[in-house]
């Protein structure tokens, strides 16, 4: 296997000491002490919640080649005999290796950023430019100050396609990441009301994404979602942080790159896409309009990367939902089956309805019912009553009438919703979750979603569990 960077550049790079007789160079970087594979480096991170310090030994354990410690956690390493580079700050020398795998590529790089749909996007970008050449992306949602930097990190030097996601949760957080990525295309999704309790209002959280124009490159552009009524503000941060091509996607009538025609079912869509001038189908793996509209802005990145359009298109017919964000289950119960949406990931109000359009298409079998098992969207603030009471008119105009619900905020929705829905209420996951397993009957369809504090996994998991697949269909996930 190639070597990702030589222990004498890290070295060097890092600005570190060497401790110990050094490997030639190391094959992948992780902060995960128990998914680190052989020849890898461990870089020990202090986060919020735990010291990468502490599991050295288990990273050692599993087969780590090098690891990166702070000088002042050395004493307390004991006898680890394993390889070390010593570094002032782990997480700041994770970063200044980012910013030189940064300047040492060639790659054309792509940076999303928006309220909703950014992994879905980056995954898009994946499939639709992996025929094009060797596409380097991030393994999951690492899109905060330690993902953006440790994606960077791993970014292979013979790399032609970087795709990259970077996230916020308040003003001034993109800035340093972007700065690190540079992208030639940086994208915004869409602005909804996502983190709305850190931000005044929508025009705000534009505001606070727009920072992804100060790194595009000279000569690159920013891609902006032209249906959404932030489009002039982000127009105008674009043009102020001097980006020369400022170009729009969605179905509004001067898109660049525009949504011509839509249709969808339970399994996929299909699409017209307008691309500079010329209307061409394409097919999308994936059910969803919002899906959809995502794919318009992978699809004006593969012409502006002038990568080959139609291996692009049929890529994108072949495309999965992401694991906790559409992925779809089929787990036999008795004679039949019952359908499970894996939207469990998270949670604003623009991916609510969202997720309630897609559960909306699927159609139940036998005396099945369409049934929205959703929790708390966590970061609205003072705005959080309002937003939750607000899914009722989603829920009812897409003729959803059974509601299972969890979470404090979440009581403000049961409050909300008239006698002709039949709503389950449970102050916490673990009671919603043995509820479903008790409740469930064939045919049913189920869509589960929460933001990500409320741990609905575990009701996707509970199910899986005591269902099994089920063996007389294809397999949707």
């Amino acid at each position: 296997m190639s070597l990702l960077w030589t222990s004498q550049e890290m070295t060097a790079v890092m600005e570190g000491r060497p401790f110990g007789a050094l490997p030639t160079g190391i094959t992948g970087i992780s902060i995960d002490s128990r998914s680190i594979g052989e020849g890898e480096a461990f870089f020990a991170i202090k986060g919020d919640r735990v010291d990468g310090h502490d599991y050295v030994g288990v990273a050692v354990a599993n087969g780590a080649a090098l690891i990166v410690v702070a000088e002042g956690k050395l004493p307390a390493m004991g006898r680890i005999s394993v390889p070390m580079i010593v570094v002032e700050d782990v997480l700041e020398a994770l970063g200044k290796l980012a910013v030189a795998a940064r300047k040492r590529s060639r790659a054309q790089i792509v940076a999303v950023t928006g309220s909703v749909g950014k992994t879905t996007t980056k995954e898009m970008l994946r499939h639709a430019l992996a025929p094009s050449g060797k596409v380097h992306a991030a393994v999951a949602s690492f899109n905060n100050h330690w993902g953006v930097p440790l994606t960077l990190a791993r970014m292979p030097i013979d790399t032609y396609f970087g795709v990259f996601e970077i996230g916020m949760n308040h003003s001034g957080e993109i800035r340093p990441l972007v700065a690190m990525v540079r992208p030639h295309v940086a994208v915004v999704t869409t602005i909804a009301a996502a983190h709305l309790g850190h931000f005044r209002d929508l025009d705000e959280i534009a505001e606070a994404k727009a920072e992804i124009f100060e790194g595009v490159l000279p000569g690159g552009a920013a891609l902006i979602n032209r249906d959404i009524p932030q489009y002039d503000l982000l127009d105008k941060a674009a043009q102020a942080a001097g980006v020369e091509n400022v170009l729009t996607f969605g179905q509004h009538a001067k898109a660049d790159f525009r949504l011509a025609d839509f249709e969808g079912n339970a399994d996929g869509s299909v699409i017209w896409a307008t691309l500079q001038g010329d209307t061409t189908e394409v097919r999308i793996g994936a059910p969803g309009r919002h899906i959809a509209e995502n794919a318009m802005a992978a699809l004006a990145v593969v012409a502006l990367f002038d990568a080959d359009m139609d291996a692009a298109r049929q890529a994108l017919a072949d495309l999965k939902p992401v694991k906790g964000r559409g992925e779809r289950h089929t787990l036999g119960i008795g004679e039949g089956h019952l359908t499970l949406i894996d939207e469990s990931y998270n949670a604003n109000p623009a991916s609510m309805r969202a997720a309630i359009a897609l559960l909306a298409a699927h159609e139940p079998e036998l005396s099945g019912r369409r049934i929205a098992v959703l929790g708390d969207m966590l970061e609205m603030g003072e705005h959080s009553t309002k937003v939750h009471q607000n899914l009722a008119g989603a829920l009812l105009a897409s003729g959803i009438e059974h509601v299972w619900l969890a979470g404090p905020e979440m009581a403000a929705l049961r409050d909300s919703l008239p006698e002709s829905v039949e709503v389950a209420y449970f102050e916490t996951t673990p009671e919603l979750a043995d509820y479903s397993v008790s409740s469930v009957v064939p045919g049913d369809v189920l869509m589960v979603k929460s933001s990500l504090g409320l741990g609905f996994r575990k009701i996707i998991d509970a199910l899986i569990d005591n269902y099994p697949a089920f063996a007389d269909t294809e397999p949707h996930s």
